[in-house]
């Protein structure tokens, strides 16, 4: 079976794609390297994803949608508005987890997920 072993986030505007998720989510970002910024969401230790942020071409600007897990959804939330982020969908319940979809200051769709223990 195929997993999700990493993530491209493409935006006309990266260099703020790169300071929110920096400042929103601790993200470790690298120095561009043709328009791509590396990101490294985990310590080796967990299940986390790594990825990296692109200057996205122009016929495909912005887009990929992952799901970002929390500790507590609401303080993500409202800590990631205060950083630019807008709410598309409020937090939803669900049988064992929480799921928001939000937009960066940049335009790409994420959702948050945090589960219920």
């Amino acid at each position: 079976m195929g997993k999700v072993v990493g993530f491209e986030l493409s935006s006309q505007e990266p260099e703020k794609a790169v300071n929110f998720y920096r400042n929103v989510f601790g993200w470790k970002i690298a120095e561009p390297q043709w328009d791509y910024w590396t990101a490294t969401t985990t310590d080796g230790e967990d299940k986390s994803i790594n990825g990296g942020i692109a200057k996205g071409p122009q016929d495909f600007p912005h887009g990929t949608r992952i799901q970002i897990e929390v500790e507590v959804i609401d303080d993500a939330i409202e800590h990631a508005v205060e950083n630019g982020a807008t709410i598309v969908r409020e937090k939803m319940e669900f049988e064992e987890f929480y799921l928001a979809y939000l937009n960066d200051p940049t335009g790409i769709g994420f959702g948050l997920i945090q589960n219920k223990k």
